[in-house]
């Protein structure tokens, strides 16, 4: 297998079709080498577009999705980024690449291992993996940039709480078959603009548990 023409055309034919164009993404998806974060058996899988299994169950995200999240948080070199959910690793290592400093906050201890593991092996020096559920504390710094790679049914409050003046907040929210990426941006103390990028579905956040829909 070619693994450049392979990267090639994942940006070729994936990604550049899914309205991602800043060249500065684009770039960067040749520079992080998305394989690395795979095991031996899945390189040749790590262009294809689909998600892939990581660990206890958790599936990644497919690179298409990615490249959208890191051009619509658009981080900054002076900003600091909070990832809920670590996934491979490959998430965080391209938002630190852009970003001052990466927070991954992980409650599944085997994936937060493989995710830490990745991200040394591939000299990505700037990004903080920890144990933790992001959803049940606030306890936290505040952040420019929030990622939430898993759905949401609804926003929680201490995330937007935690976004800085400015910040912006990614998250997918609903219910299979219907899920939409928000952008929702910290715009002063008290007000938050929310804006609806695209459809997509994807897994829920590992742990979160499915809302009741009893009713008497």
């Amino acid at each position: 297998m070619n693994i450049e023409q392979a990267r090639f055309n994942m940006i070729e034919q994936q990604i550049r079709p899914t309205n991602v164009s800043a060249p500065e993404v684009l770039e960067l998806l040749g520079v992080v080498k998305r394989e690395n974060f795979f095991p031996a058996g899945q390189k040749s899988l790590a262009f294809f577009d689909t998600g892939l299994p990581l660990a206890a169950g958790i599936v990644s995200l497919s690179p298409k999705l990615e490249a959208r999240i890191v051009q619509d948080v658009a981080a900054k070199k002076t900003e600091s980024v909070l990832v809920v959910g670590a996934d491979s690793g490959y998430l965080a290592a391209l938002l630190a690449h852009q970003a001052r400093h990466v927070t991954v906050l992980e409650a599944v201890a085997e994936v937060k291992t493989l995710a830490q593991t990745n991200l040394s092996q591939n000299g990505i020096v700037n990004v903080d993996v920890q144990w933790g559920d992001a959803l049940e504390s606030s306890q936290f710094a505040t952040f420019d940039v929030i990622v939430v790679t898993g759905s949401l049914e609804t926003v929680p409050t201490n995330l937007q709480e935690q976004l800085n003046v400015g910040g912006r907040l990614f998250v997918i929210v609903g219910k299979a078959p219907v899920m939409t990426a928000q952008l929702i941006t910290r715009e002063s103390e008290l007000f938050f603009n929310t804006k609806s990028l695209f459809e997509t579905v994807i897994p829920a956040l590992s742990q979160v548990k499915p809302m009741s829909t009893f009713t008497l």
